[in-house]
């Protein structure tokens, strides 16, 4: 495996052009999302808020503490904690399951759902920022293939998650 050395490491949009061989641009597809985490433009708190609030509102069915920490590849006393705190702070209720009453699920509240769109808000504008010097086509191209990205990475984790039940 390449390291990408310095030129790859430290590319800036301007010199973004020089594609760089395809298995060293491979290469650096961890690297980069990883410095994508570290700057993301909020506190540990709203990112760990919002995590919470996009995977209980993109959930296909209802979500319960245990299927969060799952999600979220923590354990379930995190999870917890963090749900803990989303409902003292209003974003989140607990509400009975309406398949088995039994259950415990959790639902955004209103101030919940308006939190989430204000982080959305916060991510699109620093996304816009950022990519200042990007076509507008590039911006498009890349946001549909991040959220493509994203969107395949879930179905991926799934089903990993099921080969090691």
């Amino acid at each position: 495996m390449h390291d990408g050395g310095p030129r790859l490491r430290h590319m800036s949009s301007a010199s973004f052009s020089e594609q760089p061989p395809d298995d060293l641009a491979l290469d650096q597809i961890g690297p980069a999302l990883s410095r994508l985490r570290r700057r993301a433009p909020a506190s540990s708190k709203d990112l760990s808020r919002n995590l919470v609030l996009n995977v209980i509102a993109d959930a296909p069915g209802e979500m319960t503490v245990g299927g969060l920490a799952a999600e979220m590849g923590v354990a379930q006393p995190v999870a917890s904690r963090t749900v803990a705190a989303c409902i003292d702070d209003g974003l989140l209720r607990r509400a009975a399951s309406q398949f088995d009453g039994r259950r415990t699920v959790l639902e955004l509240t209103e101030h919940g759902e308006a939190e989430r769109n204000r982080f959305a808000a916060e991510q699109r504008k620093a996304f816009l920022e950022i990519t200042a010097a990007w076509s507008p086509e590039e911006r498009v191209q890349f946001a549909r293939l991040l959220v493509r990205y994203g969107a395949d990475a879930t179905a991926w984790s799934r089903t990993q998650a099921t080969r090691r039940d």
